[in-house]
């Protein structure tokens, strides 16, 4: 199989692409006691091993990194690839964010791909709130080896739309 990194690009397509935003809306709830979520969102294989990180926001704030305690609660993230990771992880992990539409830089810089072979994956987003619910959200893909196309889905509760779109170069 070719191997090929997923943010390189190659390809008449996406020669002005510089790489991948993901964009995720976390939505304001009505509820009594709101507590920002926890988000993980990472790439699987088509039988669901993990491949990367590429975002997990967790409560940074907190004396002797007490937020880190609760990552678990992220289960599905957790499993495949939290309990191996030694919190924070530079360009991935960050603070919660507050209700509204996020976006996340996907370079090469930031999330340290590894090179993607060709194939099917799985974008999942997953969504883990204290004293509230939780969601996952998936975006299966292909991959090419040149390109990805725009793609999103949408949550149902903790999670609003999701999707990932090309960076596009500016013209000078």
């Amino acid at each position: 199989m070719k191997k090929s990194t997923l943010l390189l690009l190659g390809g008449a397509t996406a020669v002005h692409a510089q790489g991948y935003q993901l964009e995720v809306e976390i939505p304001r709830l009505k509820v009594s006691e709101y507590h920002r979520p926890y988000v993980a969102a990472w790439i699987e294989n088509a039988d669901r091993s993990h491949v990367a990180n590429l975002t997990v926001c967790y409560d940074t704030e907190m004396k002797n990194d007490e937020g880190e305690k609760w990552l678990k609660d992220l289960r599905q993230w957790w499993r495949r690839s939290g309990r191996e990771l030694d919190m924070p992880v530079d360009g991935v992990s960050g603070p919660t964010r507050p209700p509204g539409k996020h976006k996340f830089a996907i370079t090469e810089a930031l999330a340290k791909l590894p090179p993607l072979a060709g194939g099917k994956y799985t974008l999942v987003v997953e969504a883990s709130r204290e004293v509230g619910g939780r969601e996952l959200v998936k975006i299966p893909f292909s991959w090419d080896g040149k390109k990805l196309s725009a793609e999103k889905a949408t949550g149902k509760s903790e999670l609003g739309e999701v999707s990932v779109t090309p960076i596009e170069a500016k013209s000078k």
